[in-house]
């Protein structure tokens, strides 16, 4: 892989896994770094991928960076700060308060399969290959964590 090469690939998925590694860590200056990291190893570690290869390649290591990043940092939802998001989006039902106390019910997996199903688009087989579970896993997850959020929204009142 050359410079130009390897520019192409930063100008075509820095957005896509920003927003995925943002969702995980829920904080834009740690999920700035970790991008940059994920693209600092693909410069020094990605030579021999193949073309076709590189954007799997880059979620699989955001996501391995974003989970060590989480595990390090010991940043896990209290259950008092879930009640206080569901108060507030209670009292400001705008849509994106919604989907955002609805994601936080999800464990990692759920929202990792979820955000890369729904949002980036990728197939079952490219999911399993980043998170290095099987495609019956995905497909079990996804399938828990869209019922995990259509209970959720139901039991919402200003949602009908």
């Amino acid at each position: 892989m050359n410079a130009s090469e390897y520019n192409q690939y930063v100008k075509a998925y820095t957005s896509c896994l920003y927003r995925f590694v943002l969702k995980m860590v829920r904080d834009k200056d740690e999920a700035k770094d970790l991008v940059q990291e994920s693209f600092v190893r693909l410069w020094e570690k990605g030579k021999g991928l193949q073309p076709e290869q590189i954007k799997s390649w880059l979620f699989t290591t955001g996501y391995r960076l974003s989970l060590a990043h989480i595990e390090k940092s010991k940043k896990f939802v209290s259950e008092e700060f879930l009640s206080d998001f569901q108060t507030q989006a209670i009292d400001n039902p705008d849509l994106k308060s919604i989907i955002q106390e609805s994601l936080l019910l999800l464990s990692e997996a759920q929202k990792s399969i979820l955000m890369l199903r729904d949002y980036e688009g990728f197939q079952y087989k490219e999911i399993a290959d980043i998170l290095e579970i099987s495609e019956e896993s995905v497909k079990v997850q996804l399938f828990r964590a869209r019922q995990k959020i259509k209970n959720h929204l139901k039991d919402l009142k200003f949602v009908l």
